[in-house]
C-alpha cells in the first residue's frame, strides 16, 4: 500500500520546512520528486539528502509568483517525463502586522505566493493531469483558516480561500479521475516559526493549548501527503486533512 514508485512528483517550497518534509516522504515511497523554491543552491543540498536515502529527483528552481515562469516550468517537466501524477502545492509566505499598519502590497504579496500562485499552478498541472484521467493535487492550507490569530489577516484569508479552492477544483476535476484535497498543519518545528518557537511565552503557549503537548515535527506530516497522493486515497476528495495534535478540537 502507499507505494508510489512510478510516479512524478512537484513539490513547490521544497527547499525547506513542511514542503521538504514532505518531498522526503513521497520520495521514500518511490515517488520521483521534483524539487521547487527559488534558492537553487538550498533544493540541491535537499535533493543530495533525498539521493543519499536512495531516492530519485530533481531540481526545478522558479519563483511560484511568477506566472510565466511557472507555466514554463510544469511544461518542461511533462515534457521531459511525459507526465505529471502528482502535484503537492506548498510554497507560501507570511507577513505579521496588525491591521492598521497592514500595507496593501504585503497583503498583496502574501495572497499573490500562497493563493493564487496555487490557482495557476493547479491550472497547469491539470492540463496534463486531464488526459492521462488521473491525478493527485495536494495543497497546503492552515489550521489558521480554522481558528484565527491576530495580525496575520493576509495568510488566513489566503488560507481560507485555498481551503475553499480545494473544493471547487476536486469537485471541477473528479470526473478527469483527478483528486484534489488539501493539508491543513497547525504547529510544526519549522524554520519559518524559529522566531516563535525561540519566543518563550509563545513556546510555552503552542505547548499547552495542544492535547499532545508539543509542537509537530515535520517527518509527522510527510505521510499525511503520501496517503493523499497515493491510490489508496481514491475516493477522498476534496477534504481538508488537519495534522495538528488535536488543537483545533480541542476548546
Amino acid at each position: 500500500m502507499f507505494d508510489l514508485s512510478g510516479k512524478v512528483a512537484l513539490v513547490t517550497g521544497a527547499s525547506r520546512g513542511l514542503g521538504a518534509a514532505m518531498a522526503k516522504s513521497l520520495a521514500e515511497a518511490g515517488a520521483t520528486v521534483i524539487l521547487n523554491a527559488r534558492d537553487r543552491a538550498s533544493l540541491d543540498a535537499k535533493l543530495a539528502e533525498i539521493v543519499a536515502a536512495g531516492g530519485k529527483g530533481e531540481v526545478c528552481a522558479f519563483d511560484v509568483a511568477d506566472e510565466a515562469a511557472a507555466i514554463a516550468a510544469v511544461a518542461d517537466i511533462a515534457k521531459r517525463h511525459g507526465r505529471i501524477d502528482i502535484a503537492v502545492l506548498n510554497a507560501g509566505i507570511q507577513h505579521r502586522s496588525p491591521i492598521t499598519e497592514f500595507s496593501t502590497a504585503d497583503f498583496r504579496r502574501v495572497v499573490d505566493v500562497n493563493l493564487t500562485a496555487v490557482w495557476w499552478l493547479a491550472r497547469e498541472c491539470a492540463k496534463v493531469m486531464i488526459p492521462a484521467k488521473r491525478g493527485r493535487i495536494v495543497v497546503t492550507g492552515s489550521i489558521s483558516a480554522i481558528a484565527a490569530r491576530p495580525t496575520i489577516s493576509a495568510y488566513i484569508a489566503s488560507k481560507g480561500a485555498v481551503h475553499a479552492l480545494t473544493r471547487e477544483l476536486a469537485v471541477e476535476l473528479a470526473q478527469h479521475g483527478i483528486t484534489v484535497n488539501a493539508v491543513a498543519p497547525g504547529y510544526f518545528a519549522t524554520e519559518m516559526n524559529t522566531a516563535l518557537i525561540e519566543k518563550k511565552e509563545f513556546n510555552d503557549w503552542v505547548c499547552a493549548r495542544t492535547p499532545t503537548g508539543r509542537w509537530g515535527r515535520p517527518d509527522e506530516l510527510g505521510p499525511a501527503c503520501v496517503f493523499l497522493a497515493s491510490d489508496e486515497a481514491s475516493f477522498v476528495n476534496g477534504h481538508v486533512l488537519v495534522v495538528d495534535g488535536a488543537f483545533t478540537a480541542a476548546m
